[in-house]
């Protein structure tokens, strides 16, 4: 289905005056109730007899049920987890339900995203966080952003889409009870029927047409102890169209008329296109165009050439005589990078996310460990290179992406095409792959730069592995510096953590919406500030490093790197206070016990590392949820084999447990590719890695055996997909020390 259309300041005066800018009309526009998200500005579109209900839900004459979902599939699930909240509620068989892609529409955008990145301590329930969350949420849903990430898709549509199936539900039972006379309350439902005691029954189906007119009164949501659906393994309703290979991704994409173009962009960060003569390029077979799409795509600079096929379009693209102009950032490497965040950190005292207790107190240590840690730059390798087509004619934009951002994909084409986003139409295709590189538009720009020189045909642009490499938005470089300060009796008296990093936030502001960049970006230090251990006296800080590397959101963000950190150095310190490094951290959990709790449930199911093999553990919280993992590794001459993780999730309410244990393992691999080998250098301005063959990724034979511990819970729904990644170097890093004695500080994990 397309879609249309004074001292240092503190967080909280950070908040309160960015809050009080706007004066009284902020205070009573907050007063007032949030945007509803149930009926869209347009109905559903409905085909055959069906009936919309609200913004979410059709029936069909047949009874058949048709969910709109408004959240891209990339493989974390959510075309089988997010129609089981509509069924759930609806009370329907998973089976009757069908889904289409939703409209741009406000009622679809991420609230839950925009709200969990407030710079709030997990630990915080004050006041202050509350309004702040409140409002935030209420600028979200004005907003209305269309975005898949943060691990917020199930998160963000647990109130909606169940609100929307209970609705849709009563509204039914209303229409039958209307249309029999009797009391709402004596019918009940299953399967899509209503019935009522004395045999009558009714499909909903049948009832839809009424029940468009009909008053439900009160909804009310079930309680976990009523779930039929929600909690049960669910089969991926994806799966086999992706086995058959009818699946269509962004690369599948065939409008009649189609033609390719591929793409060579400046080798250089902040480079631009010098001179080329295309004279032998044109008169190559089936090459159609030469287009230098620099100014009009608002990116990478870069040429296209447009051909009947893409393999013709690649050979051509890659001939043509291309001279370039390196720019600004022509000599910087990589160790310029680090020597800029030793120097920010070192000259500025940074952003204090998170104080508490009295550090003086660290001054009477008796014992001081101080390290420092490091992360490379990655890239996000998603198995589908970059790629999106494009058509413009008579003044309307068509487009295909595999987008994890559709209302801002809408927005980015009309832009550049020069009409107004009523005329966009974007077709949302499966993902092979997002981690966040797909959050970005600089492909949906590019395609309509270069789709607005092809005459009206259609155009499939389509990056190259080395282009798509060399040309990301990479996860930050990062250094962390740490210190702990403990007593005669090994009992910490001062936790201090500073780290200096880019800011991926900063950086999309401009770089997507046209803001201006500055102030704090929780997602540089979430990780670092944000931990249960319940140390008296901390002090967390960061500092923000710009730089010309372009930065993009990579799969748990911050927590991808900081969870290595901290997690390392809390071993640490337990070496250093003589303890245990698990009974180090049961005792700095006290009061949070679902935090032990995964801890144990991961422990437990473990056991014991075989002869020659270590467990190191990990325990870290992101996007909501708890996780626990257990790596068990051995060292085989130099390299590190990892054989076994065990992992404990409390995510509250597991929908599908099926898709819970599927995101554990694919952000265990994921994080272990990054852990083991992930890394990108810079030399003369230029990416050094431009495929699998120098940006290795696990292969089969070293992918461990991956186990899952969900622990029960009757809480909302936190993220999934992206919370398994962060714990993994960090348990590997202290299974290797323990069976080396070398501690290995710096990213990805290497005995030399």
């Amino acid at each position: 289905m397309p879609i249309t259309p004074p001292k240092k300041k503190s967080r909280r005066y950070f908040l309160l005056g960015a809050l009080g800018v706007t004066g009284a009309l902020t205070v009573g526009w907050g007063l007032m109730p949030p945007r509803q998200r149930q009926d869209g500005s347009a109905p559903l579109p409905v085909v055959d007899g069906e009936i919309a209900l609200n913004g979410w839900i059709k029936i069909g004459r047949d009874g058949s049920v048709t969910v709109a979902v408004h959240r891209s599939e990339m493989g974390q699930g959510v075309h089988t987890a997010l129609p089981m909240l509509v069924a759930e509620e609806l009370d329907v068989p998973l089976s009757m339900v069908r889904i289409i892609q939703a409209p741009v529409d406000k009622i679809y955008g991420n609230v839950t995203m925009l709200a969990d990145g407030l710079p709030f301590h997990p630990d915080d329930h004050g006041l202050i966080k509350r309004s702040a969350q409140r409002l935030t949420a209420k600028v979200a849903r004005e907003l209305g952003l269309m975005v898949t990430g943060g691990s917020s898709s199930v998160k963000d549509s647990w109130g909606p889409m169940r609100e929307a199936g209970a609705t849709a539900r009563a509204m039914l039972v209303a229409a039958a009870a209307q249309q029999w006379k009797v009391p709402a309350t004596e019918c009940l439902t299953d399967a899509g029927v209503v019935t009522h005691p004395d045999g009558k029954r009714a499909t909903y189906g049948e009832l839809a047409a009424a029940a468009v007119h009909s008053k439900p009164g009160t909804i009310s949501l079930r309680q976990p102890a009523q779930f039929k659906l929600i909690g049960t393994p669910q089969p991926r309703r994806d799966s086999a169209v992706k086995v058959d290979g009818s699946a269509v991704f962004g690369l599948d994409v065939r409008p009649p008329g189609m033609v390719y173009a591929a793409v060579r962009m400046s080798p250089t960060i902040g480079g631009s296109v010098g001179q080329f003569v295309d004279g032998a390029v044109r008169a190559m077979p089936g090459v159609l165009q030469v287009v230098d799409f620099s100014a009009a795509a608002g990116g990478v600079a870069g040429v296209a050439v447009i051909a009947k096929s893409f393999w013709q379009a690649q050979q051509a693209v890659t001939a043509l005589p291309l001279k370039w102009v390196a720019g600004p950032n022509a000599a910087l490497k990589t160790a310029d990078v680090f020597d800029d965040l030793v120097a920010k950190i070192d000259s500025e005292p940074g952003y204090v996310y998170y104080a508490i207790g009295d550090m003086a107190l660290a001054g009477k240590a008796a014992k001081t460990l101080q390290v420092e840690y490091r992360a490379p730059l990655l890239a996000h390798a998603t198995m589908e290179p970059i790629n999106c087509t494009a058509q413009v004619r008579d003044g309307k934009v068509t487009v295909w992406a595999s987008t994890q951002v559709p209302s801002i994909a809408v927005a980015a084409a009309a832009k550049v095409a020069g009409v107004g986003k009523e005329h966009v139409t974007v077709h949302v295709t499966y993902l092979g792959g997002g981690f966040g590189r797909r959050l970005e538009i600089d492909m949906v720009a590019q395609a309509v730069a270069i789709a607005m020189t092809a005459a009206g045909a259609p155009v499939q642009v389509i990056w190259s592995r080395e282009e798509d490499t060399t040309h990301d938005m990479y996860r930050p470089a990062a250094l962390a510096r740490f210190s702990a300060s403990l007593d005669g009796n090994g009992q910490v008296i001062g936790y201090d953590c500073k780290s200096a990093s880019g800011s991926i936030t900063q950086q999309v502001l401009k770089r997507t919406f046209g803001l201006p960049s500055g102030g704090p970006d929780k997602t540089t230090v979430e990780g670092e500030f944000d931990l249960p251990y319940e140390f008296p006296n901390q002090r967390i800080a960061h500092v923000i490093a710009p730089t010309p590397v372009p930065l993009g959101y990579w799969r748990s963000v911050g927590h991808s790197h900081n969870a290595f950190f901290t997690e390392s150095f809390i071993d640490e310190i337990a070496l250093a206070a003589g303890k245990d490094e698990v009974v180090f951290r049961r005792e700095l959990l006290k009061n949070h016990p679902r935090h032990l709790a995964v801890l144990d449930a991961a422990l437990a199911k473990a056991g014991a590392a075989p002869r020659g093999r270590a467990h190191g553990v990990a325990l870290h919280q992101s996007f909501g949820s708890i996780v626990a993992e257990v790596a068990e590794v051995s060292i085989n001459a130099r390299d590190i084999v990892v054989h076994r993780v065990v992992c404990a999730v409390d995510c509250g309410i597991a929908v599908n447990p099926n898709l819970i244990a599927q995101q554990m393992e694919s952000a265990v691999i994921f994080g272990l590719s990054a852990a083991l080998f992930g890394e990108i250098t810079l030399q003369d301005g230029k990416v050094q890695q431009d495929n699998f063959s120098n940006y290795p990724v696990v292969r089969m034979h070293q992918a461990p055996l991956v186990e899952t511990v969900i622990i029960a819970s009757n809480e909302a729904p936190e993220g999934i997909g992206e919370p398994g990644l962060p714990p993994i170097a960090p348990a590997v890093a202290n299974a290797i020390f323990k069976l080396t004695g070398t501690r290995l500080r710096s990213l990805p994990l290497r005995l030399t």
